[in-house]
């Protein structure tokens, strides 16, 4: 189906969603790309910029959280917490929860980076939801959540 087609196909609802996930990997790869030319600029990874914003959304964490909630290995966050920390845009702060697991957080370089990226971003992404309304991008994040729910129990270690 394309965008412009004002029929839009029909089939049962394990079939639309199907159809969600034919859309997915295509459209990660591209933004992916972007991604990686956007932060070429500001001389950024992508996956030091997933670090950068994880932190920047959720505050502290350790390297185990932040692997969890972007279902990527452990081996690969610390690699990019090793990378980020080597430009000093994020620093280990002792954890009261646990000894032996620091939590890490951004630095106020680190913030200032991943703060102008995502600045980046969204002004690129602006033009896209010229004609998308409030209620088609909640549908939208409430379907692409479920389908993320469903798929927990995938291991990423």
């Amino acid at each position: 189906m394309s965008e412009t087609d004002p029929n839009p196909a029909t089939g049962t609802p394990p079939d639309r969603l199907a159809e969600v996930f034919d859309l997915v990997g295509p459209l990660y790869r591209k933004a992916h790309r972007k991604v990686e030319q956007d932060t070429a600029l500001a001389g950024l990874s992508v996956g030091v910029r997933a670090v950068l914003t994880l932190l920047r959304e959720h505050g502290p964490m350790t390297v185990p959280q932040m692997g969890r909630a972007q279902a990527l290995s452990r081996q690969f966050v610390q690699r990019m917490v090793n990378d980020a920390a080597a430009r000093n845009l994020v620093e280990s702060v002792p954890n009261p929860a646990h000894k032996r697991s620091s939590l890490i957080r951004l630095t106020g370089e680190g913030h200032a980076a991943v703060t102008a990226v995502v600045e980046r971003e969204r002004a690129m992404l602006r033009p896209v939801g010229d004609d998308l309304t409030e209620a088609e991008v909640t549908a939208c994040l409430r379907v692409l959540s479920r389908l993320l729910r469903h798929l927990d129990d995938v291991e990423v270690d």
